[in-house]
């Protein structure tokens, strides 16, 4: 197999660490539980059983990175696209989230 052959494979983000982070989703004056599946500076991947309506301003608290406001953007049958609209914040509390994450114990 060539080395371009392997390139062109996806490659998923996802790893150990990031599967089993639980964070909290707070929308309409209710609180859940929801795993963080993937999160940049423009959004998050949230897998929920419970998801909030399209287009709910919600709140996203990861229990090292803070708090984070975004909009649910995309449902599916396991889990959520929220939004973030992108500033110094935004990416700073995606890459605390993730180095957070890489280094709990």
């Amino acid at each position: 197999m060539s080395f371009w052959r392997r390139v062109d494979r996806p490659v998923a983000m996802a790893s150990r660490w990031r599967r089993r982070r639980l964070c909290e989703l707070r929308a309409d004056g209710l609180s859940q539980m929801v795993a963080l599946r993937d999160i940049s500076g423009s959004g998050a991947r949230l897998e929920t059983g419970n998801p909030p309506a399209l287009g709910s301003q919600v709140e996203l608290i990861h229990p090292d990175a803070g708090s984070i406001s975004g909009r649910v953007t995309e449902l599916s049958q396991r889990d959520i696209r929220i939004s973030f609209d992108v500033s110094e914040r935004t990416i700073a509390f995606a890459l605390n989230a993730i180095a957070a994450d890489m280094t709990r114990g």
